[in-house]
């Protein structure tokens, strides 16, 4: 198995796309003795001169200490796992396999069992930020294991993102990704909504963002609703029967809004009316 200087680990990539090649790119800008393997040539091929490419999962682990997966979906996680190639029929003993790909709870939890089997321990670590982040190495990593299993992975983790956050045990690093998502899309399809009707009512959309930026800033947008704010629901219940009101006005339909008013003390964490 190859070795990192110091404490950092050496490191496999499998999977270069999107996320995966922003994760290989700034490990090798930081001199981590670096491994990588995609099915696609074209992905490896940037990587010739400054890592090993390695011609399967299962050479890979070979050479690695951590290993990260960052491909698609369920079923390809488990192929690059558990495959006659994969990673667990090449991992040393106290390989540790970061899976950084956003699947379901219930095949990271198979995959960390299937590992303790072969030695290798499994740790799940959703990642935001996207491309971008991973390009510049501002990632924010949910990481979820034991306490050690985290500080292990942690100096690599470093390399490529802003915020390392230990979660909480195995599989709350995933969870906390999943939550995060149901934020970001409600997020969009509340957008959308509110575009429909900005547009109706003649606002100008520019300036309209402009303004939301603006105020998220002071006021920290959707996520500001984990701090339980309680004392707002009597005021969201104004202000969304306000614009449900002017959609009805204009002929826009606004279920986000509809349901938003419907919820609201569920989502300020109050008890709802009886």
């Amino acid at each position: 198995m190859a070795k990192s200087d110091g404490n950092v680990p050496s490191a496999g990539v499998v999977g270069l796309g999107e996320i995966g090649g922003g994760l290989a790119g700034n490990l090798v800008k930081a001199g981590v003795v670096l491994s990588v393997c995609d099915v696609r040539d074209e992905a490896t091929a940037p990587y010739r001169d400054a890592a090993h490419v390695a011609a399967s999962p299962r050479e890979l682990a070979e050479r690695s200490d951590v290993v990260l997966v960052a491909v698609l979906n369920d079923e390809q996680v488990r192929s690059v796992l558990e495959g006659e190639d994969g990673v667990f029929a090449g991992a040393c003993d106290g390989t540790t396999v970061v899976v950084v790909s956003t699947i379901a709870t219930e095949t990271v939890t198979a995959m960390r069992e299937t590992g303790t089997r072969h030695g290798v321990t499994v740790v799940d670590c959703g990642v935001s930020g996207g491309q971008a982040g991973a390009d510049n190495g501002e990632l924010v990593c949910m990481v979820g294991g034991t306490e050690e299993e985290v500080d292990r992975v942690r100096p690599l983790l470093d390399v490529f993102s802003s915020l390392v956050l230990h979660m909480g045990p195995p599989g709350a690093g995933l969870s906390a990704k999943l939550a995060r998502n149901v934020v970001q899309y409600g997020s969009w399809l509340a957008a959308q909504e509110a575009q429909e009707l900005a547009e109706a009512a003649g606002v100008d959309l520019i300036k309209l963002g402009e303004a939301i930026r603006e105020s998220d800033r002071v006021i920290g947008g959707a996520a500001r609703l984990l701090y339980f704010l309680r004392d707002k629901a009597s005021l969201a219940h104004k202000d969304l029967a306000a614009a449900r009101a002017l959609g009805d006005g204009l002929g826009v339909t606004t279920p986000v809004a509809a349901l938003s008013d419907a919820r609201c003390e569920r989502i300020f964490g109050l008890p709802e009316p009886g």
